[in-house]
């Protein structure tokens, strides 16, 4: 096998890669967003809770 060739399968297998995986996890993002039962985030605005900009602000 030609180096050349073996440098474009090379290439061409990570490019595969890294594309299953950005969907697997823009999949897996996606359910979470959607799940009710999921806590909010503390950086969120309408989190219960003290998020870390109130927590700023008081320093």
């Amino acid at each position: 096998m030609e180096t050349t060739t073996l440098l474009a399968l090379l290439a061409l297998f990570t490019l595969i890669c890294v594309v299953v995986f950005a969907a697997i996890s823009k999949r897996k993002v996606e359910q979470r967003r959607h799940d009710p039962n999921v806590p909010k985030s503390s950086l969120a605005t309408d989190s219960p809770g003290k998020g870390a900009v109130e927590a700023l602000d008081r320093h």
